[in-house]
């Protein structure tokens, strides 16, 4: 007899065969099973031979969150530390490390371009022959702007002449400001702008 392969959606299925063997057939309800075959074992001694040579079975870990009794087991509930065994435990990932380097790398970057700025605004030192003749200059004019106070007539009674004065005052105070620091300091520094 012919045996065909039938496909469906594409997947092969199991050949059938007419002339496989059947099953047995169902017991009849006059078939009785038989009886009286004995066996010599005594299985109460066996059992109990069985659970004292026997290792104990270990308890599955669970835990009761509610006073009801309500049980679960430990392991799924996320108690139990089981990630602490992995090969790769407490490893720094591959992408951050190479992300804190990228990161110290335009640091020292930055860090590097500011120097260079700084080098390049950095403040130089005002020489002696500069600073003298600045100091010189700053006299002369305190001079100039002093000879023109002294001019000013004695009864100052009009309202230009009031102004003409308190600008003399505020000019020779300024002056005398600019003179006491540069004499004060002997080394001045100046930002270049650059």
């Amino acid at each position: 007899m012919k045996t065909a392969q039938v496909t469906r959606g594409g997947s092969p299925v199991k050949k059938f065969d007419r002339n496989m063997p059947k099953k047995p057939a169902v017991p009849l309800r006059t078939d009785h099973p038989v009886m009286g075959i004995q066996s010599g074992e005594n299985f109460i001694n066996t059992n109990a031979a069985n659970v004292i040579m026997g290792v104990a079975k270990k308890p599955k870990p669970i835990y009761v969150d509610k006073r009801t009794g309500d049980k679960h087991d430990v392991e799924p509930s996320g108690l139990v530390p089981k990630y602490i065994n992995k090969k790769d435990y407490g490893v720094t990932p591959e992408y951050i490390r190479r992300r804190n380097e990228e990161l110290k790398k335009a640091q020292e970057e930055y860090d590097r371009y500011i120097q260079e700025n700084l080098k390049k605004a950095a403040m130089k030192r005002l020489p002696d022959e500069e600073r003298e003749a600045i100091l010189q200059g700053l006299k002369k004019n305190w001079e100039k702007v002093h000879k023109e106070f002294q001019s000013l007539s004695i009864f100052i009674d009009t309202i230009p002449k009031k102004i003409r004065k308190q600008r003399l005052e505020e000019e020779m105070k300024q002056l005398e400001h600019y003179i006491g620091v540069i004499e004060k300091h002997k080394i001045i520094y100046i930002a270049n702008n650059a």
